[in-house]
């Protein structure tokens, strides 16, 4: 049985950003801009196949739609295609973006995302509002 994913969340609180985004190359401007961003995440769920967007505040959206263990064609947060094949562990759905190994579980109604690469790991939870 897979979770139930779908909602919509916002931002409530975020562990390891800056180490996470410095990691990951990304320039202090952009790190800026992103730390307080109010991230909307909206899931749409039916069975196996999912999408996922991500809207910014400003208007700029990210979406990905996926099937459970298909290869899929993704995007990552700033716009680069990749293909990878979105897998169930147990509660968690789990997915190696080309330059960091990812999570998203539900947690006590809150989506909770965790991103590792190179060691260190980001920690997103957002609280549904819809």
């Amino acid at each position: 049985v897979i979770m139930a994913f779908s909602g919509k969340y916002e931002v409530a609180s975020q562990e390891n950003y800056e180490e996470f985004m410095n990691v990951l190359k990304y320039s202090a401007d952009v790190i800026e801009k992103g730390r307080n961003a109010k991230v909307i995440t909206e899931v749409t769920q039916n069975g196996n196949n999912f999408t996922w967007t991500q809207i910014y505040p400003g208007g700029k959206t990210m979406k990905n739609a996926f099937v459970i263990d298909q290869e899929s064609e993704m995007e990552t947060m700033d716009g680069k295609k990749f293909k990878a094949t979105v897998k169930m562990e147990g509660n968690k759905i789990v997915c190696d973006f080309p330059n960091y190994h990812h999570t998203s579980e539900i947690e006590g109604g809150n989506l909770v995302e965790t991103s590792t690469c190179a060691g260190v790991t980001y920690k997103r939870i957002s609280k549904k509002i819809a």
